[in-house]
């Protein structure tokens, strides 16, 4: 009875204390194309797919942030991406701002998430993958 008792403490400890923890995750991007004379184009889009949310994410694992950065840009934004974030469980989304400017192959993004502020994306292929998932192909 005794080893019984002290194998089931031993699998409670286990289980409890080797459970994975909660991973942040995208739930929702709400994306406003900006025109070139710096206008919200009247437009907003909602990305809550799980497989354009995936893109998305892996293309932001690739930026190189320079969180002490701070950067003026010459032109408005060409779009305005808020990233919805579960941070932690069973509490509100954690909302995150992105201005992003496609140029070329390469994208500039100014974050006010404090750890990020301004990033580079330089990917050829991963920007094509972000430009197309928030502005529909283009």
């Amino acid at each position: 009875m005794k080893n019984l008792v002290i194998a089931t403490i031993i699998i409670i400890i286990f289980t409890t204390g080797c459970s994975p923890k909660f991973q942040p995750e995208l739930t929702r991007v709400d994306v406003q194309k900006i025109t070139k004379d710096g206008m919200k184009d009247g437009e907003e889009r909602i990305i809550a797919k799980k497989d354009e949310l995936h893109k998305i994410e892996q293309a932001f694992d690739e930026i190189k942030w320079s969180p002490k950065t701070k950067a003026d840009m010459a032109r408005k934004e060409d779009v305005l991406a808020i990233f919805f974030i579960q941070e932690e469980k069973n509490m509100p989304e954690s909302l995150y701002e992105y201005r992003i400017w496609f140029k070329g192959e390469s994208a500039t993004i100014i974050s006010n998430k404090e750890n990020e502020a301004y990033g580079r994306l330089t990917d050829k292929t991963e920007v094509r993958e972000l430009k197309s998932a928030l502005l529909l192909g283009e």
